[in-house]
């Protein structure tokens, strides 16, 4: 069989972007806020000039491009590149001083622009963007990798057939073996699918919308007190919101190890989750009981996450003839209370929530963890699916452990084991 390349060496790819403005001081500006994150940066005074660079090298991640240019501005530029077939998946963000009107952004994204960025440049935002697109960037090598993974053992199964045509039995192993990499690709295919709708679409985009049109009813300065502290509680909790995004976008490009980990109280965290959640529990009228919580060593991010879910979960999903009400306890386990696989030189902490909600069949314990499952249909209930999921990879990644038990209409309740102390 020939030799197959490794997917994990995306993870080593040189990531490169091109930034395009003909002021020397916004050149710098940009490379100084993206440098501490180890991108290599290709700089262009104009759009000539990038055009110049765009014929020797085409491996750009993302390319940042200032709209205003003498000689040729940016829309020009993104015509002349994306008429090149080798660059037309490398994607152009324009940045801007000025606010246009919708007709004339929609003139940039027809000449291929994904995004707008606005000055003054906020740094978080820049870099928050470019990571997405440095990640989606990193998908898109996965699944080229994973391409040619497959016409490679395609071309092999071929070979093998005709050298070995005799055998009736290597014949149906290799078709085997052909259907499993055909529906490896498929999975590859999805999920790259799914991050790039999410992390592009469906997180950021609607938030700053939400922080924009905010800000500009403050700004107007006809809000009454009252109004104005409810849209900067509109606005403090969309920066969380993005915040959070960006932390899990960075979790998820490497993997989890000892020095991510801090001992985190889990009280706070679960008070931080409440005030977040403070408009849904003053509207259902909830009664949220907390009991005394460990401090454990935790990526409190997270945890916040987890515990965010799981509270919402239990509001959701509450009985109409009564508020809903949420316990939420703690004890200590010692290695043999625990079942599993778990380290048996470990000791764990078991974090209980109940709530006195619809429930479920008992029988869909292990599925309600399943990404996108729901047991309930869309008009009743609104939600993605992904809670629960989201729940279960979190401790996962703290290697622990998470259960659901219910009856119909007499509550739930999760069980979480958390270990006392990360192994290295």
């Amino acid at each position: 069989m020939m030799e197959l390349l490794n997917p994990n060496d995306t993870q080593k790819q040189d990531v490169k972007i091109l930034v395009v403005d003909d002021r020397e001081d916004n050149l710098f500006s940009i490379e100084t806020l993206l440098e501490k994150d180890d991108y290599t940066i290709v700089k262009a005074n104009s759009g000539r000039a990038a055009l110049k660079i765009l014929l020797q090298q085409h491996d750009f991640s993302l390319i940042l491009m200032d709209v205003q240019m003498p000689d040729m501005n940016g829309f020009e530029t993104a015509n002349i590149i994306y008429q090149r077939e080798k660059l037309k998946s490398i994607p152009i963000i324009f940045i801007t001083a000025h606010s246009y009107n919708e007709e004339f952004i929609f003139k940039g994204y027809q000449m291929g622009a994904v995004d707008y960025i606005y000055k003054p440049i906020n740094p978080e935002l820049l870099r928050a963007k470019v990571s997405v697109f440095v990640e989606l960037y990193r998908k898109n090598l996965q699944l080229q990798i994973h391409e040619q993974k497959l016409l490679r053992v395609n071309a092999s199964l071929k070979r093998e057939i005709e050298e070995r045509r005799a055998s009736e039995t290597k014949i149906r192993l290799l078709n085997k073996q052909l259907v499993e990499n055909n529906n490896h690709l498929k999975t590859v295919n999805e999920e790259l699918d799914r991050f790039a709708f999410v992390a592009s679409h469906d997180l950021q985009e609607p938030l700053r919308k939400i922080m924009l049109f905010s800000d500009k009813i403050l700004l107007t300065g006809t809000v009454d007190d009252e109004v104005s502290r409810y849209l900067q509680k509109i606005i403090g909790s969309s920066q969380r919101m993005q915040a959070l995004i960006n932390d899990l976008l960075r979790f998820s490009r490497h993997d989890i190890n000892t020095d991510d980990f801090i001992e985190a109280d889990l009280n706070t965290l679960v008070n931080e989750t409440l005030i977040e959640l403070e408009v849904e529990i003053e509207k259902t009228k909830a009664q949220v009981n907390v009991q005394h919580l460990p401090r454990v060593p935790a990526i409190p991010v997270l945890m916040r996450q987890l515990f965010y879910n799981l509270i919402n979960n239990s509001i959701k999903f509450r009985r109409k003839d009564c508020p809903p009400v949420i316990n939420i306890s703690s004890e200590k386990l010692t290695p043999s209370q625990i079942n599993g696989n778990k380290p048996l030189d470990v000791n764990y902490y078991k974090i209980v929530v109940t709530d006195n909600g619809i429930g479920f069949d008992s029988k869909y314990s292990d599925e309600i963890f399943r990404v996108f499952k729901r047991l309930h249909s869309y008009h009743e209930y609104e939600g993605s699916g992904v809670g629960l999921s989201i729940c279960k990879k979190i401790i996962e990644k703290h290697n622990g452990f998470i259960t659901a038990n219910s009856k119909l209409n007499e509550g739930a309740t999760f069980v979480i084991g958390l270990p006392e102390k990360q192994s290295n």
